[in-house]
């Protein structure tokens, strides 16, 4: 049976009917849920006990419950939830209060309610009203089921979480042992934008990142994430514990945050879980597990959820740098530092079926399968990131329009010298005006970014942003034009084919792929990133590199891919690579 869009039992229903059926005043329905229950405010209104009682004594069955996994609601199975709560009695954890504040059918507050024996008070905030009612009847058919267990005052709420004044409740409970324990939606901002959604947080860009970062992605952000560091700030002063499930991503960008927040947290654990098995999703999340009220603690160490006796990874902040294995950073750290070169990110312009071609029989073809006539200038070959197999590439399958040579150039040039190529970049405007990124409002027409002097070097070393292949690939120049490379792929770009060379043998070198993984995140979007490329403190890892193997894994290039290098450059490159006033070498990359 369902009563305001909310399952309820059988054993339920019929204990309201019975139990209400004489009671008219809202006053008087409510204390009885108190007395019995514990549950404050159990009706918000007459109506709401008049409808209840009028459902249930008609036995109706309404409407069929929906689908909120498109809001990130993944609801906590209860079998899981009451492995989450022993986890925590075998940890000694003895709350008096429990706030769980995306408590969604309840699931949590039940287990809480079997596992728990300290608890006086109880907090469930949920703003989909259907869950509010089921949570509430699933509480009385609990303790219909379970007459002598503990009655805590329990008060489920209804309301977005992003208004509701846990502030409040922290300053009320200031000395009481506290749990903070849920599962908050697994979806960012931008999607429940999206959907028109007004559980959001007022502030969108909470991290405060400006400009293009904003602009482009880094203002997205996930719900979840800003619930738990919302929870931690106000909580950090209490005694107790939170317990989160959330995407791992949420937890290792709250470590990551916790260098700048400083927050009193410490015994940070994250205990993974298998999505696919306990809600049929492919999503990496874990449980993340701290003490509230405590020396601040800046790294956190993994679990097996379902085997839980030793952690397999401790990451975080060891001396001031983000981590993501500790124990096997400490062998590489000496490359940990700043690249003498500036990595940049390829080619952007969102407009595939239009600036991306293909060459048959001599002639272009784009998306959308319309064979176009170009003038060549404009033309170069590109590698996205499932291109960038071998270890030296010198042809390209993908051909693309490059209108810019740098970002805002003014591209009125290409009518009166490129008229072929205009016509047609003109023919398609439609589709560039369609582009949605705010980063291409008032810019020129046919207008891209990624594009610099470092994109029309014509030796360049890259690496693909989106697979978690630890391989840097050298790029050559074909037709004796340079190379692009899309927006999935990172590069450095360079004059002397000399500099690629001895740069692509320091990357892929045994110390500096075991740099590399003790600083990625198998679990990341982008394994790679500019961030993490630039840590790779090249002119260290030349001072740190075999003369012997060097030399080696030359010879090795040159008979492969029938080059002719020598190291006679070697000593010029490590002096290219020493900072000038602490600079940065931009006309290499």
């Amino acid at each position: 049976m369902r009563v305001f869009d909310a399952n309820i039992t059988q054993l339920v229903s019929t204990f309201l009917n019975e139990s209400l059926r004489g009671i008219t005043s809202i006053k008087k329905a409510n204390q009885k849920m108190y007395d019995v229950f514990g549950i404050t405010h159990f009706f918000d209104n007459v109506d709401n006990l008049q409808t209840l009682k009028e459902t249930i004594s008609e036995n109706k069955n309404i409407l069929e419950e929906p689908n909120r996994a498109e809001y990130g609601d993944f609801q906590t199975n209860e079998d899981l939830a009451n492995k989450v709560t022993l986890h925590l009695v075998s940890k000694n954890v003895l709350p008096k209060i429990i706030i769980e504040p995306t408590c969604g059918k309840g699931n949590f507050i039940i287990a809480s309610l079997k596992n728990f024996k300290s608890i006086s008070t109880i907090f469930g905030v949920e703003i989909y009203k259907p869950y509010v009612w089921e949570t509430k009847f699933n509480i009385v058919n609990f303790y219909l089921e379970n007459p002598k267990s503990n009655k805590p005052e329990i008060s489920i709420l209804h309301c977005n979480v992003f208004d509701f004044d846990f502030k409040k409740i922290a300053k009320q409970f200031s000395t009481d042992e506290i749990l903070i324990i849920g599962n908050p939606p697994w979806v960012t901002n931008s999607m429940l934008g999206s959907l028109n959604s007004t559980n959001l947080p007022r502030k969108n860009n909470f991290k405060n990142h400006s400009g293009l970062d904003a602009m482009t992605g880094k203002g997205n952000f996930d719900i979840a994430e800003f619930i738990t560091m919302s929870l931690i700030e106000t909580f950090q002063n209490n005694n107790g514990n939170l317990l989160l499930l959330v995407k791992n991503s949420v937890i290792k960008n709250i470590i990551f945050e916790q260098n700048k927040r400083i927050f009193k947290i410490a015994t940070v654990e994250k205990h993974c879980i298998d999505c696919k098995k306990e809600f049929n999703v492919s999503v990496e999340a874990a449980l993340f597990y701290c003490k509230l009220n405590s020396a601040s603690e800046f790294n956190c160490k993994e679990f097996n959820f379902y085997d839980n006796q030793n952690y397999y990874q401790n990451f975080g902040w060891l001396e001031n740098k983000f981590v993501s294995n500790i124990d096997t950073y400490s062998n590489t750290k000496e490359i940990d530092g700043e690249s003498p070169f500036v990595w940049r990110q390829g080619l952007k312009h969102d407009c595939s079926p239009v600036m991306e071609l293909d060459k048959v029989n001599g002639h272009y073809v784009n998306g959308l399968k319309e064979e176009i006539k170009l003038e060549n200038d404009l033309v170069y070959g590109i590698l996205k990131s499932s291109d960038l197999k071998n270890t030296v590439i010198n042809q390209t399958r993908k051909f693309t329009i490059v209108t810019q040579k740098k970002v805002g150039q003014d591209t009125k040039y290409i009518k009166s010298e490129f008229p072929k190529t205009y016509e047609y970049l003109i023919d398609h405007l439609s589709s560039f005006d369609a582009r949605k990124s705010s980063i291409y409002i008032n810019k020129p027409s046919f207008s891209i970014f990624g594009i610099g002097d470092y994109s029309f070097k014509p030796y360049k070393v890259a690496i693909s942003g989106l697979y978690k292949t630890f391989h840097f690939t050298l790029v050559l120049p074909q037709d004796e034009k340079p190379v692009m490379l899309d927006d999935t792929c990172y590069l450095l770009g360079f004059d002397k084919i000399e500099f690629a060379v001895y740069s692509l043998i320091l990357l892929n070198s045994n110390l500096a792929m075991q740099f590399l993984k003790s600083i990625t995140f198998s679990d990341a979007k982008r394994t790679f990133t500019k961030d993490v490329l630039m840590r790779i403190n090249l002119l260290e890892l030349g001072k740190k590199i075999d003369f012997e193997e060097l030399n080696y894994e030359l010879n090795k290039l040159n008979e492969k891919y029938n080059l002719s290098l020598s190291l006679n450059l070697w000593e010029e490159f490590l002096t290219k690579m020493k900072p000038i006033n602490n600079g940065q070498l931009e006309m290499f990359a």
